[in-house]
């Protein structure tokens, strides 16, 4: 099933794209190669925009056995978490700030105390993006993911740089021409995925995945930050040698993902946002990587958040957790306005 999968989000692409937004292309010629280093987090990288590669996860989750067979996970012990949880607020409006990890194992127990008691009193809830179905999603990662440079992906490597690959691609059971047709950066993003996916976790086990149907559940209202071709797109505007770093790295650090991972959820469960933030923000060194993935994207947030103070109601708001922590974090932003966000959790 896996090979089918990526055959079909990888395989079968062909012909021109259309660009994703006139944003993207504005944000490629801002950014020169030489300017940016993804080199050195692919982790972090993934954190700060892994709801849009929900179908890269989903795809994985469909055929990639579990380090841990699944009547062994299910006997895991529960691991309880306290996840930090903020509120902002005036007179009529209470808006929760809850930072999500997207990918988890099962036995995680997060939904408890505080966090439930906020999600249950509020009548909106906010995520980074609203999934689209699955034929919709699929289009969508199609059009960001396709290559339109008339080469092959492999045919942009030297002879040791595939050597590696194509080595690497075969220890995951993947058939070496998988992503001929597809940019480097979908590649290196898949390639991330699947050792996670090995190790247990996944998107369904997801904070985001879980509360989406929990608000469906509820019949609450679920609106989004952003959108799914635009956190695409992000990484669709990366030049071409930037990619080539990011997935050069990606291949290296392949056996370091899932304990990088880990340590990141335990500082999330521990609700350590400090190391959290040294974690998945200090080491994006490159001020323009930084500003696309994280600086840029809180401002608008913190500035969406001053506007919905004015509406009456209660709000949660889950976005990834890395947003939350660091001098350039949404609460950060909003202090600069003059707004204050209270440590509830």
């Amino acid at each position: 099933m896996l090979r089918e999968e990526i055959s079909g989000l990888c395989g079968s692409i062909s012909g021109p794209c259309d660009s994703i937004s006139g944003s993207t292309a504005a944000l490629r010629r801002r950014m020169g190669a030489d300017m940016i280093d993804l080199t050195r987090r692919p982790m972090a990288i993934l954190c700060a925009l892994g709801l849009a590669l929900a179908p890269v996860a989903a795809a994985a989750e469909q055929d990639t056995p579990a380090a841990i067979p699944p009547a062994a996970a299910l006997a895991a012990p529960q691991i309880e978490a306290h996840p930090a949880l903020w509120k902002v607020s005036d007179g009529d409006t209470t808006i929760y700030l809850f930072g999500t990890i997207h990918l988890l194992p099962p036995n995680v127990d997060w939904f408890e105390g505080p966090v439930a008691k906020a999600f249950g009193g509020s009548q909106e809830l906010v995520t980074e993006i609203v999934q689209p179905d699955a034929p919709t999603m699929q289009k969508i990662t199609l059009a960001a993911a396709r290559r339109t440079d008339g080469k092959t992906l492999r045919a942009t490597l030297s002879p040791e740089e595939k050597a590696k690959y194509e080595t690497a691609l075969a220890g995951l059971g993947i058939p070496a021409g998988a992503f001929d047709n597809v940019d480097t950066w979908f590649a290196a993003v898949t390639l991330t995925v699947l050792p996670l996916v090995k190790e247990g976790y996944s998107t369904e086990s997801g904070v985001d995945n879980q509360l989406g149907a929990k608000a469906d559940a509820r019949h609450v209202p679920h609106s989004a930050l952003e959108t799914a071709e635009y956190q695409l797109g992000l990484f669709d505007a990366l030049p071409a040698d930037v990619q080539l770093r990011y997935l050069d790295d990606t291949l290296d650090k392949l056996p370091e993902v899932g304990t990088e991972l880990g340590k990141m959820v335990k500082a999330w469960e521990a609700g350590d946002a400090d190391t959290l933030a040294k974690m998945m923000n200090d080491d994006m060194t490159d001020p323009v990587i930084g500003q696309v993935l994280l600086t840029n994207r809180n401002r608008n947030w913190s500035q969406w958040i001053e506007q919905r103070l004015k509406k009456p109601g209660t709000v949660f708001i889950a976005v990834g957790a890395g947003h939350l922590a660091g001098a350039d974090s949404v609460q950060a932003m909003l202090a600069k306005d003059g707004v204050t966000a209270v440590r509830v959790q």
